[in-house]
């Protein structure tokens, strides 16, 4: 998300590979593998059980956990299974963050006179079509009586929608971090809502579904890592914020405190009945016409940890 694509051939569908070494992708919101790859952890997890480790970094998540190009796929918010989902992608859901609802937000400058979402109103929106920010402005839209034929939406990436903040060409921003506390760190805003009593903004980890049925304890290994790497950012959160800082290049050190405190970083394993919140991004995003059929979110195949032990 912050940094440029690694080009990756793109394999079939249903291709894992034959070799001895497991492909893991990351975006640069990839907290914790992006720790576990910094600290070569799965490397030294992995290795005793005869397997080499890649690291393959992406912008666009989508056309590779579609295409299932690596074996683990970079971390995802709530919205991106969804269009997985519908494009029959085979994953497999193995962990996920608990809810950070601060960590997305709708925005506008400290001066406007724009005071709640009922006053945006004939106003001009940036928030990337498609994403969860989507989804949590269609619902305080709807909250407060409005709908997005009510708006102007301007449909743009996370660093444009920053951009045109910035320079006034968009009354308001729908934007998730890092993006919300650089923008924060940079101008004096204002919180219209964040996603709390919107969406619990779960961020959720998969694995391609044929691996997990050659390999699942490797599936154990990583999510036992992720699990305790989570626990360690929360336990020392300036180490993580030294360790973070040079990898996420050139993000003050307290901005990167102010991310770290709205992530959760609890890792859990994904249970049917906590994919309620996925429905209801699913079904709005069928009502826009973001996907092209009604899907059962709830529908994902599921790995649990005490099925392997």
């Amino acid at each position: 998300m912050l940094g440029a694509t690694l080009a990756l051939p793109i394999l079939g569908l249903h291709a894992v590979k034959a070799a001895s070494t497991i492909r893991f992708s990351y975006q640069r919101s990839s907290t914790l593998l992006t720790l576990l790859k910094a600290g070569g952890t799965l490397e030294a997890l992995l290795k005793p059980k005869g397997f080499d480790v890649s690291w393959h970094l992406f912008d666009n998540v989508v056309v590779p956990m579609n295409a299932g190009a690596v074996d683990f796929h970079a971390d995802v918010a709530d919205a991106v299974p969804i269009f997985t989902q519908s494009a029959n992608a085979p994953l497999t859901f193995y962990a996920k963050e608990d809810a950070s609802p601060s960590a997305e937000a709708i925005i506008v400058k400290a001066g406007s006179p724009v005071r709640t979402v009922a006053d945006l109103k004939g106003k001009t929106v940036a928030v990337h079509r498609g994403s969860g920010c989507h989804f949590i402005l269609a619902s305080a839209l709807k909250r407060a009586g409005l709908s997005f034929r009510d708006i102007t939406p301007a449909y743009l990436a996370p660093p444009d929608a920053a951009a045109a903040f910035e320079r006034d060409s968009v009354d308001a921003c729908v934007i998730w971090d890092p993006f919300l506390a650089i923008t924060e760190s940079k101008l004096a805003t204002r919180t219209l809502a964040d996603a709390t009593g919107l969406s619990s903004y779960d961020r959720y980890y998969t694995v391609n579904t044929a691996f997990v049925s050659t390999h699942p304890e490797i599936v154990g290994l990583v999510f036992d890592a992720l699990v305790e790497q989570g626990a360690w950012v929360k336990k020392n959160p300036q180490d993580a914020v030294a360790k973070l800082a040079p990898l996420w290049g050139g993000i003050p050190a307290a901005t990167i405190e102010v991310v770290n405190r709205r992530r959760s970083y609890v890792v859990k394993p994904v249970d049917k009945a906590g994919l309620g919140e996925q429905q209801a991004i699913a079904d709005t995003f069928f009502e826009a016409g973001l996907i092209p059929k009604a899907i059962d979110a709830t529908a994902v195949p599921l790995w649990h940890p005490e099925a392997h032990t």
